[in-house]
């Protein structure tokens, strides 16, 4: 056995040493019941964390190695290459082991859900819970992801296509942190927000250290290079971690004082304790590095064994109870995520605070991204428009406002106020966004190729920009199919209420309504680079094509002496605004008044463009002038002269 294989079975040792002993102090391990009652048995009791913790080790290694041979190892052609190619392999048979990790944790959760011993599960049990449990659903759905991701890999060579299986592996975590443990908890959409990003930003943080001591170990020539962007990758990793994980403490916990009170703060309390030895180890890591390289697969081994602990510390607190479990829920609070809030004043509709997953990481994640553009931008010297930063950051605070501030505090409370919020998400913050050119900023400031054909991150945006699907969504015709189309689609069919009936479903509607109007107002405002090229006439053209159907869906919606979503409000049974179809027509009103918000900024920014247009083209013949004496403009007046003097010569 290699040096590295044994690191790698040693850190899962490790990992399974500190999860036992997290179970034990937390009380997540098998707990004795009552007699009568099913039971599961200890053995399901023990081996369910314990697979658990394998395919999370597994997915870990997946999205290390695609991330190592994507994104960390420089190739120098479209393809991956050399030792790039053994690490797509390695990654696809990880894939293979999440895999089939997830199908035996969906197994043993079903033995605990219904209290059977494994050889006692009946494959009618198994479909109940494949079918009739979202904990089911998204194991299969986990496991389902993890095959394509192990299948693509055999069959891709290409950097492009390996960055979107690397995705879509980082995606295949998003699942299961919708359902289980912390959706039981309070703020359900924030803590399944959070708990997704922790794990995905720890996944590559542990996969590419793992990925990079392999490396090592084959004694690479391109390990520097690579330690030289991994460093930067682990550096975002590491704050994203923090951040995320303090969300979801916050969540999980009733009061800070339970971090010492409860057996679940003392286990957060630990895990912090080895975030900031793997903090400082890390800085120790890299200036060691710099001076001896040869020395960083000791050191990162220990790193990475520190990391294995923690990784298995957060699957113990998966199955350890939080003080906020057991706070009992009406099912309005289910549905809401916490307590009705009271009623909607002026004050709190403006200044109110409803923080939900899908807003905040919207706005940190966009605030974060933006600043390090524009700190990379001043270190070069460059100069970057201000009124593109204040757009950018009003478009943000917009996002905040109908997203986690007071007008989404009533979102799912009340029609009038989520068709505010979703005007603002779709109709005024994508128009400010746009204005900021976050694609110029990216493609300005994304690193580029360290040695030549490497396809580099600034290469891989250049390509998506000018891929077959973006020039297909960026056609004039089928933004405002989308915008309009999902208007009627969402709010005409039972759509809407089957969305509200969930927490996901809020966050894909915060989401849909964003994407769709930053494209539709991609294509009009036009700042950031697209593969079509529309004059402003055209772009207003489109805009006012769309005002009208946007105010005919509005009329309709005023119009309908229907509830939409009846079953849902029902449920909520607010004590405010008791009439339905009154809230339901101010919706249809707001939706109205908002479409002309819009014309008025397309409308400022098509003409500030137009202007700047004709000033670069007014430049473009001066510059011309200077460099041929202005024939173009001597060669007209001679044409003049000539048409003079042939018309005298034919006076009688």
């Amino acid at each position: 056995m290699s040096s590295t294989a044994k690191l790698f079975v040693g850190g899962f040792l490790v990992a399974v040493a500190a999860m036992l002993v997290a179970l034990e102090i937390g009380g997540g391990g098998p707990q004795p019941v009552s007699t009568g009652l099913p039971d599961a048995g200890a053995f399901v009791g023990w081996m369910l964390p314990l697979v658990g913790l394998l395919a999370r080790g597994a997915a870990i290694c997946a999205i290390g190695f695609l991330t190592a041979a994507t994104f960390l190892l420089p190739n120098r052609a479209d393809n991956v290459e050399g030792l790039s190619t053994v690490a797509v392999a390695r990654a696809s048979a990880a894939a293979w082991t999440w895999a089939a990790a997830s199908l035996l944790v969906f197994a043993f959760t079903a033995a605990d859900v219904f209290g059977r011993p494994l050889p006692h599960l009946s494959p009618v049990l198994l479909w109940t819970f494949a079918t009739d449990t979202s904990l089911g659903r998204a194991f299969l759905v986990q496991a389902g992801a993890a095959g394509v991701v192990a299948l693509a890999c055999r069959w891709t060579v290409g950097v492009r296509w390996l960055a979107v299986w690397t995705g879509v592996t980082v995606a295949a975590l998003l699942p299961v942190s919708l359902t289980g443990h912390t959706a039981s908890a309070g703020a359900h959409d924030l803590a399944t927000v959070s708990l997704f990003v922790h794990v995905a930003a720890a996944s590559v943080w542990v996969g590419g250290l793992a990925a990079l001591v392999w490396i090592a170990a084959r004694g690479s020539k391109r390990l520097p290079a690579a330690l030289e962007r991994y460093a930067v990758v682990a550096a975002w990793a590491f704050c994203i971690v923090a951040v995320a994980g303090i969300v979801n403490a916050s969540v999980r916990l009733l009061h800070w004082s339970d971090l010492i009170r409860t057996s679940y703060g003392w286990l957060i309390l630990a895990k912090v304790a080895l975030m900031l030895v793997l903090g400082a180890w890390a800085m120790r890591l890299r200036r060691k590095v710099a001076s001896d390289p040869s020395r960083f697969h000791t050191l990162a081994g220990v790193e990475l064994l520190v990391m294995s602990a923690t990784v298995a510390l957060g699957v113990a607190l998966s199955r350890t109870p939080t003080p906020a479990s057991d706070v009992t829920a009406t099912p309005a609070e289910d549905l809401l995520g916490g307590p009705l809030p009271p009623a909607p004043t002026f004050g709190h509709l403006m200044w109110g605070w409803e923080p939900t997953g899908v807003g905040l990481a919207v706005v940190l994640f966009g605030a974060a991204l933006y600043l390090a553009g524009l700190r990379v931008m001043r270190q070069r010297g460059d100069a970057w428009p201000r009124g593109r930063t204040l757009a950018w950051f009003a478009g943000l605070a917009v996002v905040f406002w109908a997203g986690a501030g007071g007008l989404s505090q009533y979102a799912h409370v009340m029609f009038s106020a989520h068709m505010g919020s979703h005007m603002m998400l779709g109709m005024v913050a994508p128009i400010l966004l746009v204005l900021g050119a976050p694609m110029t900023l990216a493609l300005r400031t994304l690193p580029g190729p360290r040695q030549p054909g490497e396809v580099s991150p600034r290469g891989l945006l250049l390509s998506f920009l000018h891929s077959p699907f973006t020039r297909f969504v960026t056609h004039p015709l089928v933004g405002p199919a989308l915008f309009l189309g999902s208007l009627f689609i969402l709010y005409f069919t039972g759509l809407f209420n089957w969305l509200m009936q969930s927490h996901w479903g809020h966050g894909a509607m915060q989401l849909h309504f964003l994407a769709v109007g930053a494209l539709y107002y991609y294509v009009i405002v036009g700042v950031d680079p697209s593969p079509r090229t529309l004059q402003p006439m055209v772009r207003f053209a489109i805009l006012m094509f769309t005002i009208p159907f946007h105010a005919f869906f509005s009329v309709a919606l005023m119009s309908t002496k229907t509830v939409i979503a009846a079953p849902y409000w029902t449920v909520i049974d607010r004590p405010y605004r008791t009439d339905l179809l009154a809230d339901q027509y101010l919706g249809g009103g707001i939706s109205w008044a908002m479409g002309e918000v819009p014309l008025v900024l397309v409308f400022g920014a098509l003409f500030i463009q137009w202007i700047r247009a004709d000033v670069r083209e007014a430049r473009r013949r001066d510059r011309a002038a200077d460099r041929d004496g202005d024939a173009e403009l001597v060669a007209y007046n001679a044409r003049l002269r000539e048409l003079a003097e042939k018309g005298k010569r034919r006076e009688p």
